[in-house]
């Protein structure tokens, strides 16, 4: 145990280690904002509203071919995946939307879990380095000559609150940018939600007609102006 904390003291192993977490949370922040904020986000309202003005007027192949130019789109993916199964009854459609679910919600968490886990790991590497530190420093002082006590005190405390710092300075801000990126993600979510059950709402509701009248007229019976006239004259 000795031996390993003094090799965390002597080769900085506790900053390397911190650098290096920086170092990935930064690469993984940089992939995650350019995929939720430029890749996947779009225009949903105006998206949706040119697809269910297609459904309205039963023109389902344009507005698949229209998903398909923005497939990389994750809602544009789940409606187009619903739409290929506008033609079949209604467990079809549902279970169509939750295959598409199933399919574009690892796009959107993926690696994102990561930014968590590296601002608790950070914090607790400094925790580690400031312990070590001060064990460290503790132990210097306690075989030194009691003129050198005081400095190396004081450079032992240096390098445990510089452990600390140093996790803080890098579990902070990657909390609060997996902060923003969870509310991104969730917003995502909730659109190809939102839409989705609108598209399914509206695919179903264009095969509902009204009657024309309570009671249809009976097979067989002529209604026309030249069949009423002759059932006047007989009468």
């Amino acid at each position: 145990m000795n031996t390993l904390m003094k090799m965390a003291v002597d080769f900085y192993l506790i900053d390397v280690v911190i650098g290096l977490l920086g170092l990935f949370a930064v690469a993984l922040t940089f992939e995650r904002v350019k995929a939720l904020y430029f890749e996947y986000s779009m225009d949903s309202d105006a998206f949706m509203a040119k697809i269910m003005k297609w459904v309205e007027e039963d023109k389902i192949e344009e507005a698949i071919t229209y998903c398909a130019a923005n497939e990389k789109k994750p809602l544009a993916a789940v409606v187009k995946r619903v739409l290929e199964r506008a033609d079949r009854d209604d467990s079809a459609i549902d279970q169509s939307l939750d295959i598409a679910a199933s399919e574009v919600a690892p796009k959107l968490t993926k690696g994102l879990s990561y930014l968590s886990m590296v601002s608790n790991v950070v914090t607790l590497v400094g925790l580690f380095g400031t312990v070590v530190g001060l064990i460290m420093s503790f132990k210097a002082v306690s075989f030194a000559d009691p003129s050198q006590k005081q400095s190396l005190l004081a450079d032992g405390i240096s390098l445990a609150m510089n452990a600390t710092a140093a996790g803080l300075l890098v579990a902070i801000p990657v909390m609060v940018v997996y902060s923003f990126l969870h509310a991104k993600q969730g917003r995502l979510f909730n659109e190809i939600d939102q839409h989705s059950n609108k598209l399914i709402e509206g695919l179903r509701s264009r095969d509902f007609n009204h009657f024309g009248k309570a009671y249809p007229t009976p097979i067989g019976i002529d209604k026309s102006p030249k069949a009423k006239a002759q059932n006047i004259k007989t009468v």
